[in-house]
């Protein structure tokens, strides 16, 4: 099970770095719950973390149905350096629209190149926000060609994931990501009592911000609870 820290700046990036953190994904907290950052943070952030052996995930923000601005911002992140490119499927309403969206990512960076990684992200309390169901999504985001399928929260309230799903429709979207052929990524507001559930559930990587930060999500990434966070998944 991967780390994957989302700093939103180049001095947090190095606290996710130094602190351990397998995957460094930038965004854009001020943006919304995948904010996307400017390409030239995520290319000196991608330049930086690469000498030190991390890969890059970038966020493109969360989507309105918009296929074409969809594919292309997700090129920007590639071109800028980002490993993993994380679409948003906030205005997709049904699986219909996040396949449709998808396609055209997918094909917008693997003609690109080929051996990026592309993550469409779908909402725990989607039902908040008119979206997509996550429970929806594996079928026809693998069938689109994505390589991972992720949950998280739109609305940064204090909830989180599992405030919004039920641990057994978690496990289904674990087990279907998989069945699919798909890696799984869950994130969404994770506490410290979440870890040994996630251990459970066993997706393939887990995103935090907050947990990591020495306030809210909006205040700065420290590197020992970074440390800590490593220690508590890893063991």
């Amino acid at each position: 099970m991967k780390v994957l820290v989302s700093p939103m700046s180049v001095a947090e990036a190095l606290e996710a770095i130094e602190g351990g953190a397998d995957i460094i994904d930038v965004k854009n907290p001020a943006e919304g719950s995948l904010g996307a950052n400017f390409p030239w943070v995520i290319r000196e952030i991608s330049e930086i973390a690469k000498k030190h052996g991390k890969e890059i995930s970038a966020t493109t923000g969360d989507m309105p149905f918009k296929p074409g601005t969809a594919s292309l911002a997700a090129l920007g992140a590639a071109v800028a350096g980002a490993d993993y490119i994380k679409v948003g499927l906030y205005g997709a309403r049904n699986a219909e629209e996040a396949y449709e969206m998808m396609s055209g990512v997918v094909k917008a960076v693997k003609d690109y190149d080929p051996s990026k990684k592309v993550v469409a992200a779908g909402y725990g309390d989607h039902y908040r926000i008119s979206s997509v169901s996550p429970l929806d999504l594996p079928e026809v985001v693998a069938k689109a060609g994505a390589d991972i399928v992720m949950v998280d929260t739109a609305i940064k309230d204090g909830t989180s994931l599992f405030d919004h799903m039920k641990v057994d429709d978690i496990k289904k979207f674990v087990t279907l990501a998989k069945d699919n052929g798909l890696m799984v990524a869950l994130a969404g507001n994770i506490g410290w009592d979440h870890i040994e559930m996630l251990k459970a559930l066993s997706p393939d990587i887990i995103g935090v911000r907050s947990i990591v930060c020495e306030g809210d999500r909006s205040s700065m990434i420290k590197r020992e609870l970074v440390v800590k966070l490593m220690e508590a998944v890893h063991g």
